[in-house]
Protein backbone atom coordinates (compact mmCIF):
# COMPACT_ATOMS: atom_id res chain seq x y z
CA UNK A 1 0.00 0.00 0.00
CA UNK A 2 1.50 3.11 -1.05
CA UNK A 3 0.74 6.30 0.59
CA UNK A 4 1.06 9.64 -1.04
CA UNK A 5 3.78 11.59 0.67
CA UNK A 6 2.60 14.85 2.05
CA UNK A 7 4.68 17.99 2.04
CA UNK A 8 3.97 20.69 4.48
CA UNK A 9 4.61 24.22 3.24
CA UNK A 10 5.46 26.85 5.76
CA UNK A 11 3.79 30.14 5.18
CA UNK A 12 6.17 32.70 3.72
CA UNK A 13 6.96 35.46 6.17
CA UNK A 14 5.23 38.70 5.51
CA UNK A 15 7.98 41.16 4.51
CA UNK A 16 6.00 43.86 6.22
CA UNK A 17 6.08 41.97 9.51
CA UNK A 18 9.48 42.67 11.04
CA UNK A 19 10.14 41.85 14.65
CA UNK A 20 11.26 44.51 17.06
CA UNK A 21 14.58 42.71 17.48
CA UNK A 22 15.27 42.74 13.74
CA UNK A 23 14.23 46.37 13.49
CA UNK A 24 16.58 47.31 16.32
CA UNK A 25 19.40 45.41 14.65
CA UNK A 26 18.85 47.31 11.40
CA UNK A 27 18.73 50.64 13.19
CA UNK A 28 21.91 49.81 15.10
CA UNK A 29 23.61 48.79 11.86
CA UNK A 30 22.64 52.05 10.15
CA UNK A 31 23.79 54.05 13.16
CA UNK A 32 27.15 52.28 13.16
CA UNK A 33 27.54 52.94 9.45
CA UNK A 34 26.80 56.62 9.94
CA UNK A 35 29.24 56.79 12.84
CA UNK A 36 31.99 55.16 10.78
CA UNK A 37 31.25 57.49 7.89
CA UNK A 38 31.50 60.51 10.20
CA UNK A 39 34.77 59.22 11.65
CA UNK A 40 36.15 58.72 8.14
CA UNK A 41 35.11 62.23 7.06
CA UNK A 42 36.67 63.76 10.16
CA UNK A 43 39.85 61.83 9.53
CA UNK A 44 40.07 63.13 5.97
CA UNK A 45 39.37 66.69 7.07
CA UNK A 46 42.03 66.48 9.75
CA UNK A 47 44.54 65.00 7.34
CA UNK A 48 43.93 67.68 4.74
CA UNK A 49 44.11 70.41 7.38
CA UNK A 50 47.60 69.17 8.21
CA UNK A 51 48.66 68.94 4.56
CA UNK A 52 51.12 71.70 3.71
CA UNK A 53 54.30 72.54 1.83
CA UNK A 54 57.28 74.67 2.82
CA UNK A 55 59.21 77.34 0.95
CA UNK A 56 62.20 78.96 2.58
CA UNK A 57 61.04 78.08 6.08
CA UNK A 58 57.52 79.39 5.45
CA UNK A 59 54.67 76.88 5.61
CA UNK A 60 51.64 77.18 3.33
CA UNK A 61 48.39 75.21 3.52
CA UNK A 62 46.77 76.65 0.41
CA UNK A 63 48.15 75.24 -2.81
CA UNK A 64 46.75 78.01 -4.99
CA UNK A 65 49.07 80.92 -5.71
CA UNK A 66 47.83 84.05 -7.42
CA UNK A 67 49.85 85.63 -10.17
CA UNK A 68 49.11 89.32 -10.59
CA UNK A 69 50.12 89.93 -14.20
CA UNK A 70 46.62 91.08 -15.11
CA UNK A 71 46.34 93.56 -12.29
CA UNK A 72 42.97 93.85 -10.60
CA UNK A 73 42.09 94.58 -7.01
CA UNK A 74 38.89 92.57 -7.50
CA UNK A 75 41.03 89.65 -8.63
CA UNK A 76 43.23 89.84 -5.54
CA UNK A 77 40.22 89.97 -3.24
CA UNK A 78 38.59 86.98 -4.96
CA UNK A 79 41.78 84.93 -4.88
CA UNK A 80 42.36 85.54 -1.18
CA UNK A 81 38.72 85.20 -0.13
CA UNK A 82 37.46 82.40 -2.40
CA UNK A 83 40.59 80.58 -3.59
CA UNK A 84 42.12 81.05 -0.12
CA UNK A 85 45.48 82.10 -1.57
CA UNK A 86 48.21 82.58 1.02
CA UNK A 87 50.85 83.69 -1.50
CA UNK A 88 50.21 86.53 -3.95
CA UNK A 89 52.54 87.60 -6.72
CA UNK A 90 53.26 91.31 -6.95
CA UNK A 91 54.70 93.01 -10.00
CA UNK A 92 57.23 95.39 -8.45
CA UNK A 93 56.33 98.13 -10.92
CA UNK A 94 52.87 98.20 -9.29
CA UNK A 95 54.17 98.19 -5.74
CA UNK A 96 54.89 101.88 -5.30
CA UNK A 97 53.35 104.77 -3.43
CA UNK A 98 52.85 107.08 -6.43
CA UNK A 99 50.01 105.20 -8.07
CA UNK A 100 46.46 106.01 -7.07
CA UNK A 101 45.85 102.36 -6.19
CA UNK A 102 48.81 100.61 -4.60
CA UNK A 103 48.57 96.83 -4.73
CA UNK A 104 50.29 96.54 -1.33
CA UNK A 105 47.34 98.29 0.30
CA UNK A 106 44.95 95.56 -0.83
CA UNK A 107 46.89 92.44 0.11
CA UNK A 108 45.92 91.23 3.61
CA UNK A 109 48.68 91.20 6.21
CA UNK A 110 48.45 87.43 6.66
CA UNK A 111 49.22 86.86 2.96
CA UNK A 112 52.85 86.44 1.89
CA UNK A 113 53.95 88.77 -0.90
CA UNK A 114 55.84 87.29 -3.83
CA UNK A 115 57.39 90.13 -5.85
CA UNK A 116 58.42 89.13 -9.34
CA UNK A 117 61.09 90.49 -11.63
CA UNK A 118 58.72 90.94 -14.56
CA UNK A 119 60.37 93.07 -17.23
CA UNK A 120 63.90 91.84 -16.54
CA UNK A 121 65.87 90.68 -19.58
CA UNK A 122 69.09 89.71 -17.84
CA UNK A 123 70.17 88.27 -14.50
CA UNK A 124 71.56 91.64 -13.45
CA UNK A 125 68.24 93.38 -14.09
CA UNK A 126 66.41 90.69 -12.11
CA UNK A 127 68.77 91.13 -9.16
CA UNK A 128 68.24 94.89 -9.26
CA UNK A 129 64.44 94.46 -9.20
CA UNK A 130 64.69 92.00 -6.30
CA UNK A 131 66.67 94.52 -4.28
CA UNK A 132 64.08 97.19 -5.05
CA UNK A 133 61.26 94.90 -3.92
CA UNK A 134 63.00 94.24 -0.61
CA UNK A 135 63.52 97.97 -0.12
CA UNK A 136 59.77 98.50 -0.68
CA UNK A 137 59.02 96.11 2.17
CA UNK A 138 58.04 93.06 0.11
CA UNK A 139 60.13 90.69 2.19
CA UNK A 140 62.71 88.12 1.13
CA UNK A 141 60.60 86.14 -1.34
CA UNK A 142 61.22 86.75 -5.03
CA UNK A 143 59.95 85.14 -8.19
CA UNK A 144 62.52 85.26 -10.95
CA UNK A 145 61.07 86.06 -14.37
CA UNK A 146 63.61 86.75 -17.09
CA UNK A 147 62.28 86.91 -20.65
CA UNK A 148 64.19 88.26 -23.60
CA UNK A 149 61.64 86.88 -26.05
CA UNK A 150 58.83 89.40 -26.47
CA UNK A 151 56.68 87.26 -28.80
CA UNK A 152 56.24 84.00 -26.88
CA UNK A 153 57.42 85.28 -23.47
CA UNK A 154 59.44 82.14 -22.84
CA UNK A 155 61.74 82.31 -19.81
CA UNK A 156 65.49 82.39 -20.35
CA UNK A 157 66.68 79.42 -18.29
CA UNK A 158 70.38 80.34 -18.40
CA UNK A 159 69.88 83.88 -17.09
CA UNK A 160 67.37 82.55 -14.55
CA UNK A 161 69.97 80.14 -13.15
CA UNK A 162 72.51 82.98 -12.80
CA UNK A 163 70.04 85.26 -11.02
CA UNK A 164 68.93 82.44 -8.72
CA UNK A 165 72.50 81.75 -7.62
CA UNK A 166 73.20 85.42 -6.87
CA UNK A 167 69.99 86.05 -4.92
CA UNK A 168 70.04 82.74 -3.02
CA UNK A 169 73.52 83.59 -1.75
CA UNK A 170 72.13 86.93 -0.54
CA UNK A 171 69.45 85.16 1.51
CA UNK A 172 66.45 85.53 -0.77
CA UNK A 173 63.86 82.78 -1.04
CA UNK A 174 64.04 82.31 -4.80
CA UNK A 175 61.15 80.93 -6.86
CA UNK A 176 62.38 80.69 -10.48
CA UNK A 177 59.98 80.60 -13.42
CA UNK A 178 61.46 78.33 -16.07
CA UNK A 179 60.91 76.32 -19.22
CA UNK A 180 60.52 72.65 -18.18
CA UNK A 181 63.95 71.19 -18.82
CA UNK A 182 65.47 68.60 -16.49
CA UNK A 183 69.06 69.86 -16.80
CA UNK A 184 68.04 73.45 -16.10
CA UNK A 185 65.90 72.34 -13.17
CA UNK A 186 68.83 70.47 -11.64
CA UNK A 187 71.00 73.55 -12.10
CA UNK A 188 68.39 75.66 -10.30
CA UNK A 189 68.43 73.22 -7.38
CA UNK A 190 72.23 73.51 -7.21
CA UNK A 191 71.93 77.32 -7.41
CA UNK A 192 69.80 77.40 -4.24
CA UNK A 193 66.23 77.68 -5.54
CA UNK A 194 63.45 77.07 -3.00
CA UNK A 195 61.23 75.56 -5.69
CA UNK A 196 61.08 75.10 -9.44
CA UNK A 197 58.24 76.74 -11.38
CA UNK A 198 57.92 75.29 -14.88
CA UNK A 199 55.39 76.63 -17.35
CA UNK A 200 52.47 74.49 -18.46
CA UNK A 201 51.91 76.55 -21.63
CA UNK A 202 52.89 80.01 -22.88
CA UNK A 203 52.10 82.67 -20.30
CA UNK A 204 48.61 84.13 -20.55
CA UNK A 205 47.50 81.56 -23.14
CA UNK A 206 45.11 79.45 -21.02
CA UNK A 207 46.15 76.47 -23.18
CA UNK A 208 46.53 74.08 -20.27
CA UNK A 209 49.05 71.29 -19.75
CA UNK A 210 50.89 71.57 -23.07
CA UNK A 211 54.15 70.46 -21.42
CA UNK A 212 52.55 67.69 -19.36
CA UNK A 213 55.15 64.97 -20.07
CA UNK A 214 58.04 67.27 -19.17
CA UNK A 215 56.28 68.48 -16.03
CA UNK A 216 55.94 64.87 -14.89
CA UNK A 217 59.67 64.31 -15.39
CA UNK A 218 60.46 67.28 -13.13
CA UNK A 219 57.94 66.14 -10.51
CA UNK A 220 59.52 62.68 -10.52
CA UNK A 221 63.17 63.74 -10.58
CA UNK A 222 63.51 67.06 -8.72
CA UNK A 223 63.66 66.95 -4.93
CA UNK A 224 61.98 70.32 -4.48
CA UNK A 225 58.32 71.41 -4.64
CA UNK A 226 57.23 71.79 -8.26
CA UNK A 227 54.82 74.69 -8.72
CA UNK A 228 53.13 74.66 -12.11
CA UNK A 229 53.12 78.20 -13.42
CA UNK A 230 51.64 79.83 -16.54
CA UNK A 231 49.16 78.47 -19.05
CA UNK A 232 46.69 76.75 -16.73
CA UNK A 233 43.30 77.86 -18.06
CA UNK A 234 40.73 75.65 -16.33
CA UNK A 235 40.16 74.21 -12.86
CA UNK A 236 40.19 70.72 -14.41
CA UNK A 237 43.74 71.34 -15.67
CA UNK A 238 44.82 72.48 -12.23
CA UNK A 239 43.29 69.32 -10.81
CA UNK A 240 45.17 67.17 -13.34
CA UNK A 241 48.48 68.85 -12.47
CA UNK A 242 47.89 68.22 -8.77
CA UNK A 243 47.05 64.57 -9.50
CA UNK A 244 50.47 64.31 -11.17
CA UNK A 245 52.12 65.37 -7.91
CA UNK A 246 52.62 69.12 -8.33
CA UNK A 247 53.03 70.97 -5.03
CA UNK A 248 50.93 73.97 -6.05
CA UNK A 249 49.39 75.87 -8.95
CA UNK A 250 49.96 79.48 -9.90
CA UNK A 251 47.25 81.05 -12.04
CA UNK A 252 46.24 84.52 -13.09
CA UNK A 253 44.75 84.81 -16.55
CA UNK A 254 42.28 81.97 -15.99
CA UNK A 255 40.73 83.94 -13.14
CA UNK A 256 41.17 87.43 -14.56
CA UNK A 257 39.41 86.59 -17.84
CA UNK A 258 36.57 84.55 -16.29
CA UNK A 259 33.01 85.82 -16.47
CA UNK A 260 32.59 85.48 -12.70
CA UNK A 261 35.96 85.94 -11.00
CA UNK A 262 34.92 84.97 -7.44
CA UNK A 263 33.14 81.84 -8.67
CA UNK A 264 36.14 80.83 -10.77
CA UNK A 265 38.45 81.40 -7.79
CA UNK A 266 36.28 79.06 -5.75
CA UNK A 267 36.33 76.49 -8.56
CA UNK A 268 40.14 76.55 -8.64
CA UNK A 269 40.28 76.06 -4.88
CA UNK A 270 38.03 73.01 -5.06
CA UNK A 271 39.80 71.54 -8.10
CA UNK A 272 43.24 71.88 -6.53
CA UNK A 273 42.00 70.24 -3.33
CA UNK A 274 40.45 67.39 -5.32
CA UNK A 275 43.64 66.81 -7.29
CA UNK A 276 45.74 66.83 -4.14
CA UNK A 277 43.43 64.32 -2.44
CA UNK A 278 43.58 62.07 -5.50
CA UNK A 279 47.38 62.19 -5.52
CA UNK A 280 47.62 61.40 -1.82
CA UNK A 281 45.14 58.55 -2.12
CA UNK A 282 47.17 56.82 -4.82
CA UNK A 283 45.51 56.68 -8.21
CA UNK A 284 44.11 53.35 -9.40
CA UNK A 285 46.10 51.31 -11.90
CA UNK A 286 45.54 51.73 -15.63
CA UNK A 287 45.45 48.70 -17.95
CA UNK A 288 47.51 49.11 -21.10
CA UNK A 289 45.35 46.54 -22.89
CA UNK A 290 42.36 44.30 -22.30
CA UNK A 291 39.79 44.69 -19.55
CA UNK A 292 39.10 43.51 -16.03
CA UNK A 293 35.52 42.90 -14.87
CA UNK A 294 34.63 44.74 -11.70
CA UNK A 295 31.44 42.77 -10.91
CA UNK A 296 30.79 39.18 -9.77
CA UNK A 297 29.55 37.96 -13.17
CA UNK A 298 33.00 36.81 -14.28
CA UNK A 299 32.65 33.33 -12.77
CA UNK A 300 29.81 32.24 -15.03
CA UNK A 301 30.37 34.23 -18.19
CA UNK A 302 31.98 32.18 -20.95
CA UNK A 303 33.47 33.08 -24.27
Amino acid sequence: MSSKSSVSWAAAPDPCMVSDTERNRELEKEENQMTESTKSTKSIEERMAEDSFTLGGHTFHSRFILGSGKYSLTLIDAAVRYAEAELVTVAVRRANTKEKENILDYVPKNVTLLPNTSGARTAEEAVRIAHLAKALGCGDFVKIEIMRDSKYLLPDNNETIRATEILAKEGFVVLPYMYPDLYAARALVDAGAATVMPLAAPIGSNKGLATKEFLQILIDEIDLPIIVDAGIGKPSEACAAMEMGAAAIMANTALATAGDVPLMASAFRDAIRAGRKAYLSGLGRVLTRGAAASDPLTGFLHD
